[in-house]
């Protein structure tokens, strides 16, 4: 392993996070996708959690690159055109750890859908706000480090 960032989340988990190659896992069960569609970030509005990017559980028999084009698909509506690996964080949580691959998201076309299965659809803002950690109106995903050192990564290196 290279580099690795070590902080808390919202919830005051110690949380590592590395843009290695899969160090944690090469099998990660989460998944969570930074989406670009056009010159908008495209989030997905949870009903508990507040607006966030899609994300979620890699099902059996799927690889996390499937799972993060289907959880785009099913909380978006959205048609992934790219997904390129980004890193990889583990959350040494009360309860257990949790493994999640981060992905960069390219999306080239949006289908308005009757179910958005466990979100209110999708979200586009021209802008993330600075002021993010301190809104209700984000999820606690989008207010850790995670998101702030993955969009450096993504502003680094030409996806």
């Amino acid at each position: 392993m290279n580099m690795s960032l070590t902080f808390e989340d919202y919830y005051e988990n110690e949380v590592v996070l590395t843009f290695d190659d899969h160090p944690f896992s090469s099998d990660p069960k989460h998944v969570w996708v930074i989406c670009r569609f056009l010159d908008q970030w495209l989030l997905t509005r949870h009903p508990r959690r507040g607006w966030e990017f899609p994300g979620g559980k890699v099902e059996d028999g799927e690889t996390p690159e499937e799972a993060a084009t289907r959880e785009v698909e099913e909380e978006t509506g959205a048609h992934v055109d790219s997904l390129r690996y980004v890193g990889q964080y583990k959350v040494l949580g009360k309860s257990g750890t949790i493994i999640k691959n981060v992905y960069y998201a390219v999306i080239d076309q949006i289908k308005v859908r009757h179910h958005y299965h466990e979100t209110k659809g999708p979200v586009f803002i021209n802008e993330l706000p600075k002021t993010i950690k301190e809104s209700n109106l984000y999820s606690f995903m989008m207010k850790d480090d995670v998101l702030t050192q993955c969009l450096k990564r993504i502003n680094d290196i030409e996806f």
